[in-house]
């Protein structure tokens, strides 16, 4: 199988009035609140909010490990009651099993599906060319460095054929050289595979250059302050970070970020740039 057939013609996400409540009793709360919003089949998507603001929350949710208190969630029109390899996970520290090969650990969910030994290496070596690592199938995890051990992962996930792309925060804890080089080959992978993403962050610059859309949440309980389309060309290079319009979008995030209540915020064309009764902005970044 090619890596281009891996990927669903799938993958559309639909949610209404979704909250989602954590605790018991008195130490209850609401953690996310009367969510609505949609995801195209194939879009990638950042949700970009403050930390505790129910990110991870949601993206448990759709994963299927947190049951929603109230509303629906469904992956292409069914209801999410569980988790499933079509929703695959990708975490900031790996998953991968420490007593396995490289190869063997991105071939395991193959094992778990029945398919024979030959089958799932030969598989399991198509997608470890995809990331970049063809040359350390025969590797142990710990032999690895931490953007390697991450590519492992993402390899390991994608073998399974997800219609969804769930990354909590993949890159947060590696260095700032490593973790861009690591969202150009993402974004190289998602080229090819174009299953749906969604990517939660709470860098800016990281939402901006990789996704789509970027829902921003605000502090817990976690609502949805504004939905941005981000259309920048693709193929994205690390020089985007420095165009103003760029620029301009990251202010109006941290505009976002920091918002209160009754405060006006800047408006934006589909582009992301200013109005015309709002003069560019010159931001160094």
């Amino acid at each position: 199988m090619s890596i281009h057939e891996a990927g669903l013609a799938a993958g559309r996400i639909d949610i209404e009035k979704l909250t989602i409540r954590l605790g018991e009793g008195k130490q209850a709360f609401d953690a996310v609140q009367a969510l609505d919003f949609s995801i195209a089949a194939g879009e990638f998507v950042c949700i970009l909010g403050p930390s505790g603001c129910g990110k991870s929350t949601l993206l448990g949710a759709l994963a299927g490990h947190l049951q929603p208190s109230a509303g629906s969630l469904r992956v292409d029109g069914v209801e999410v009651d569980g988790p499933s390899p079509a929703r695959g996970m990708v975490f900031q520290h790996h998953t991968l099993l420490p007593w396995r090969s490289v190869l063997d650990n991105v071939a395991f969910g193959l094992k778990m599906q029945g398919i024979g030994k030959g089958e799932r290496q030969h598989r399991a070596r198509d997608f470890l060319k995809l990331v970049g690592l063809q040359d350390f199938a025969g590797r142990w995890p710990n032999q690895l460095s931490g953007g390697m051990q991450q590519r492992a992962e993402i390899a390991r996930v994608l073998i399974n054929r997800p219609r969804l792309l769930l990354m909590d925060e993949p890159f947060g804890a590696l260095d700032a050289q490593t973790r861009s080089r690591m969202q150009e080959l993402l974004l190289d992978i998602w080229s090819q595979v174009r299953t749906t993403v969604v990517f939660v962050t709470h860098d800016i610059d990281e939402a901006l250059f990789l996704a789509d859309r970027i829902l921003v949440m605000s502090p817990r309980p976690g609502r949805f302050i504004d939905d941005l389309r981000i259309d920048f060309a693709r193929p994205r290079r690390a020089e985007l970070l420095t165009r103003p319009e760029f620029a301009h979008l990251k202010r109006h995030c941290l505009e976002l970020l920091r918002h209160e209540e009754g405060r006006e915020l800047p408006r934006l064309t589909p582009l992301g740039l200013p109005t015309s009764d709002h003069p560019p902005l010159r931001i160094a970044l």
